[in-house]
C-alpha cells in the first residue's frame, strides 16, 4: 500500500495512524414489522402495462418482413451446411470401417 492510499484510508477512518485496520461496528438492522407493501389492482396493472407498451418502438411491417427473410435464409443455409457435413462424415466413417 503506498503513502497516498494509506493517507486516504486514514482520512476515511478505515485504518489507524499506525496503518492497522480500525474495527468499526455496523449498526444492527432495524427490527420490527415490515411495512405493508402496496398492492395494485389488476385494472391499474393493465393500465400501466398498456402505457409502457405505448413507449415501445415497434418495427414496421417492412422491417419485420426483411428480418424474417434474413433469419429464414440463414436457417436454410445452416441446415444445408450441417446436412452436408453429416453426410460427409457418415460416408467417411463407412469407408474407414468397410471390410
Amino acid at each position: 500500500m503506498n503513502r497516498q492510499t494509506k493517507r486516504m484510508m486514514q482520512r476515511q477512518g478505515q485504518v489507524g495512524a499506525d496503518g492497522s485496520p480500525v474495527a468499526t461496528k455496523r449498526p444492527p438492522p432495524p427490527r420490527g414489522p415490515k411495512p405493508p407493501s402496496e398492492r395494485t389492482s389488476p385494472a391499474t396493472f393493465l393500465r400501466e402495462v398498456r402505457g409502457e407498451l405505448r413507449k415501445v418502438a415497434w418495427p414496421t411491417r417492412g422491417e419485420v418482413v426483411n428480418y424474417s427473410t434474413i433469419v429464414l435464409v440463414a436457417l436454410v443455409l445452416l441446415v444445408a451446411l450441417i446436412f452436408v457435413l453429416d453426410l460427409a462424415f457418415a460416408k467417411s466413417v463407412l469407408f474407414l470401417f468397410e471390410t
